[in-house]
């Protein structure tokens, strides 16, 4: 199993095994940003205006940005701290968390689960744990830092609010009945934070695989340091840390809900020479026995996609060499 990078000291080069091929490595370290993703203020008193400025970021970007969204900046840079605080303790202390089992409720692991088999490694620490509901999980977090249960569980109550305030948004922009997105479509909920420390030579090495989100739909709170890049038209650009705003990408299964009307973004990280990155996810996903499926009120003659349970799809995505998720989507589109 990975040993954690955040133990690592004073690192003046990077590691053989974390070179990537010239075809995958980022190359130049300077990324075009992009100024034209959306940035949607959920505190406008035109809520109509609001569900359709969600919709079509939805639709012909796959990623958005919201501010005045709910959570205070302060619990937001309180449990950024905590996560900081998480990667510097003792190694003895995170080893306790080391696990590469996807089915193990709270696990640390470096670069990916696949560390043992992976040919290349990836420049990061993840920290994942579920947090729905809290009863069931909250005591298989970490007791360190200390105020880590208290803070981390208003944080997970706040942020499933706010994902839900944007599927509400979502429901009503497509016209599906209310409270389409309760239940199992949405029923899996993690928390996943990711930690890069600084990197000697980020030309050579990734933060994270090239892919799209699997699951429903994710928020991301992004620290001060860049690195969050998106495909867009063919080329890598870069999404600009917007201070406490928070990132929204749909997830493959609502693009499948949707019946395509959405896009699901292809995105990456890359390293930082001086500083570290952190940044924490929050995944929403449906229930293993859930069948996903486009929602019969968007289907007007034949559905893109054919039902599927999510273990079907993690099958598929898994099954192909390329572990992608877009390419997995592909076995379930309807033939025509």
């Amino acid at each position: 199993m990975g040993i954690s990078i955040s133990n690592w000291s004073n690192v003046e080069f990077v590691p053989k095994k974390y070179i990537f091929p010239p075809e995958r490595r980022p190359g130049k370290i300077e990324f075009p940003v992009c100024n034209d993703i959306p940035l949607i203020n959920l505190a406008n008193n035109h809520p109509t205006d609001t569900i359709q400025k969600v919709i079509t970021a939805c639709q012909e970007f796959g990623i958005f940005q919201v501010i005045n969204h709910g959570i205070s900046e302060n619990l937001m840079d309180d449990t950024m701290n905590m996560y900081k605080e998480f990667f510097k303790l003792p190694g003895e202390y995170k080893a306790k968390f080391y696990s590469n089992d996807i089915n193990k409720s709270c696990r640390l692991c470096s670069s990916t689960l696949a560390y043992d088999t992976e040919e290349f490694h990836y420049w990061r620490d993840n920290f994942t744990h579920h947090c729905h509901p809290l009863e069931e999980y909250i005591m298989t977090w970490p007791d360190k830092p200390t105020k880590y249960r208290e803070v981390v569980s208003e944080y997970s109550i706040e942020t499933r609010k706010l994902v839900y305030k944007i599927l509400d948004m979502v429901c009503k922009g497509l016209g599906l009945e209310k409270g389409y997105f309760e239940g199992d479509v949405s029923k899996t909920n993690v928390i996943s934070v990711n930690h890069h420390i600084p990197c000697p030579n980020p030309s050579l090495t990734l933060g994270m695989p090239v892919h799209s989100d699997p699951n429903l739909i994710t928020l991301l709170h992004q620290c001060d340091v860049p690195g969050l890049q998106i495909l867009k038209d063919g080329q890598w650009i870069g999404v600009h840390p917007i201070p406490h705003a928070i990132v929204v990408i749909p997830g493959l299964q609502l693009k499948v809900i949707s019946n395509d009307k959405f896009i699901t973004p292809v995105h990456r990280v890359v390293t930082h020479a001086k500083e570290a990155r952190t940044t924490i996810g929050v995944f929403l996903g449906p229930s293993s026995e859930y069948l996903i499926k486009p929602a019969t009120a968007l289907v007007r003659t034949e559905p893109v996609f054919r039902a599927f349970t999510y273990p079907e799809f993690l099958e598929a995505f898994t099954a192909g060499a390329k572990c992608d998720a877009q390419f997995a989507l592909n076995h379930f589109r309807n033939k025509t």
